[in-house]
């Protein structure tokens, strides 16, 4: 599951730990499988005969909706003395503008999408959203993606004149709420 939804080599402390936080929240139910190990299982009755791996992972990316994305962004600002204000949904508008000590922070969001071609769409559609609200000239600006490894490639293929000239940030968000900004300048 791990190497499906973030990619082969990462480490599954990320995947489990989200696992153990829907077992808590009775989303998932964790028990042993045929071959021993772990398998994650959905409390719905209809996903009864649902291979566990397949209901865990749909569980995981619904926690990296684009609302789930702007309610870690929300606590994670908030936590450094951020006054935030979310557009909660698909409503017009700035999806997170936050404000602190006279400055403001515009974020552009998108959740995780269930494709890879979805996923490159997201990631222009949002960088487009984020130039079209460029018009206060002492805003910082950042556009935030889900911490799976299609979106830092993505980020990383945006060219480094375009990042410094128009100074965006990513931040990228994992499904336990850790956030990760990357600098328009490295």
């Amino acid at each position: 599951m791990t190497d499906r939804l973030l990619g082969s080599g990462v480490g599954q402390q990320a995947t489990n730990q989200a696992a153990r936080t829907l077992a808590a929240t009775r989303r998932i139910v964790r028990r042993p499988r045929g071959d021993g190990r772990i398998g994650n299982y959905s409390t719905d009755t209809t996903d009864l005969g649902a291979e566990p791996s397949t209901v865990a992972e749909s569980a995981l990316l619904r926690m990296l909706s684009e609302d789930e994305i702007k309610r870690k962004l929300q606590t994670w600002l908030e936590a450094s003395g951020w006054e935030v204000s979310v557009i909660w949904g698909r409503g017009p508008g700035i999806d997170v503008d936050a404000k602190r000590n006279g400055q403001r922070w515009i974020i552009e969001v998108k959740g995780c999408g269930s494709l890879n071609p979805m996923r490159v769409n997201y990631f222009l559609s949002v960088l487009g959203e984020l130039l079209q609200r460029m018009d206060d000239p002492d805003a910082r600006y950042s556009l935030a993606l889900p911490d799976m490894k299609q979106f830092p490639k993505l980020w990383q293929r945006l060219p480094q004149l375009a990042k410094s000239r128009t100074t965006i940030s990513a931040l990228f968000v994992d499904p336990l709420g850790k956030v990760e900004e990357v600098s328009a300048i490295s």
